[in-house]
């Protein structure tokens, strides 16, 4: 409820993660060494992918833009989480949280999609290989492009409008290392319904139908597999999906866990490292996979 003692906030407090100083060190060396591993493995799958004529193809077309993608959501992320750890600088300004709630909302739900988009890839290439060139044509890939991004933008664009709206006391303190809009909502003084609205709203319209492209498109493909005579060709179709599965899952599963999954203000203690999983491990894990177990790639 609004309180008249209240000063509207023109900052916020972020917690992080500890007060112990001890282990602010180790977290500092941990996250600075995932950070530098997401920037050396995505840029280096951009250039990759851009320089080898063997990797111009539709599936290494998402890739590149994911990996872009990952790129951005880790730089919103970790370098302010890498000066808080460090510094004990905990604040953060109300335009700067602001442009985090719009940066995260862009490039997570452009993620969402890129992923459904992947498996679609894979789907087709599996299960309709004849059709393949006509259904994954240059044109067509690059609306699906076009389309996670503006679905991405309009995210991103819904969810600021929907926080502008809201008003904060100067004393509030975020329980997590950045701007997390569920956090937001909960922490605001006036009526957050809005807020509340283009939140479930979004989650409904793009979370859940990226989620079932590409939990239809897995399960199509190994029913597919599994009716491949040769066991070599069945590795070989396994081996294909496999890193992709797991980079959705580790992705998803952090989402759901983090928006989709009904719960009190006082149950949220596993947040933190959800939101570790889906801003920070995932950016890194992504080049990696595709990597070690891409011979392409390799």
């Amino acid at each position: 409820m609004p309180g008249s003692n209240c000063t509207q906030a023109t900052g916020f407090s972020l917690m992080g993660f500890t007060e112990d100083r001890a282990t602010h060190v180790t977290l500092f060396l941990l996250f600075l060494l995932t950070y530098l591993v997401t920037i050396l493995g995505n840029l280096g799958m951009i250039t990759l992918i851009r320089a080898s004529p063997l990797l111009h193809s539709p599936m290494y077309y998402f890739l590149g833009n994911l990996a872009f993608v990952n790129l951005c959501t880790s730089t919103i992320i970790t370098p302010r989480m890498l000066v808080g750890v460090l510094l004990g600088k905990k604040g953060i300004t109300y335009a700067g949280c602001m442009a985090q709630v719009f940066t995260c909302g862009l490039f997570v739900v452009t993620e969402c999609f890129l992923l459904a988009v992947m498996a679609y890839d894979r789907y087709v290439a599996i299960c309709h290989p004849l059709l393949y060139p006509l259904a994954m044509s240059p044109e067509r890939c690059s609306r699906l492009l076009a389309s996670s991004y503006l679905l991405g933008l309009a995210n991103g664009m819904a969810q600021t409008i929907g926080m502008s709206s809201l008003s904060f006391c100067s004393s509030s303190t975020i329980d997590l290392f950045f701007c997390d809009i569920s956090l937001l909502i909960s922490l605001s003084t006036s009526d957050t319904t809005l807020s509340l609205v283009i939140l479930r709203t979004s989650s409904s319209l793009f979370g859940v139908p990226s989620m079932l492209v590409v939990l239809v498109s897995f399960v199509a493909i190994i029913s597919t597999i599994l009716s491949i005579s040769s066991a070599e060709g069945r590795h070989k179709a396994f081996s294909t999906c496999a890193s992709h599965l797991t980079a959705v899952s580790t992705f998803y599963g952090a989402l759901i866990f983090m928006y989709l999954i009904p719960r009190s203000d006082t149950s949220r203690a596993g947040d933190k490292w959800a939101a570790v999983l889906y801003t920070v491990v995932t950016p890194m894990m992504n080049p990696l996979i595709y990597s070690l177990r891409n011979q392409e790639v390799k």
